[in-house]
């Protein structure tokens, strides 16, 4: 699993690894019984604090979506996604709007906004395939 996170948004560092854990469950990228990477590695490779992972962790846990495994790490739950594509629409909508609103502020064109999208779509996929044969 990939993360990539914002640190100029305003969504707390926590709540952006939830929402990327969340897609990707929805997504199928991430299956039942995968597991998540350790916290400590995770933080240091984020660069965030150690707090921090373990708070999104949790938080995914109270929401069904993944399990901790004393000794062993979390991991995805066995459950169906609780993220049907109605959920995944509205998650990725929110994210567009998000973008979209900074884009009119700062006097992006449509055309130029769509082609931005496109390359960190197929920037994000292609690192995402990498990550995936290592």
């Amino acid at each position: 699993m990939v993360f990539e996170l914002n640190y100029k948004s305003a969504k707390p560092v926590y709540l952006q690894l939830v929402d990327q854990v969340k897609a990707s469950v929805a997504s199928g990228a991430a299956r039942s019984g995968d597991p998540l990477p350790s916290i400590r590695p995770l933080a240091e490779e984020l660069r965030v604090n150690r707090n921090t992972v373990a708070k999104a962790y949790t938080e995914l846990e109270n929401q069904g979506v993944i399990e901790t495994l004393a000794g062993k790490g979390c991991f995805i739950t066995n459950q169906p996604s609780p993220l049907r594509k109605e959920a995944r629409l509205k998650l990725v909508t929110q994210e567009l709007d998000d973008a979209v609103i900074a884009a009119f502020h700062l006097q992006i064109d449509r055309a130029e906004f769509l082609r931005l999208a496109g390359d960190r779509f197929e920037s994000f996929t292609k690192r995402r395939d990498r990550a995936l044969q290592d």
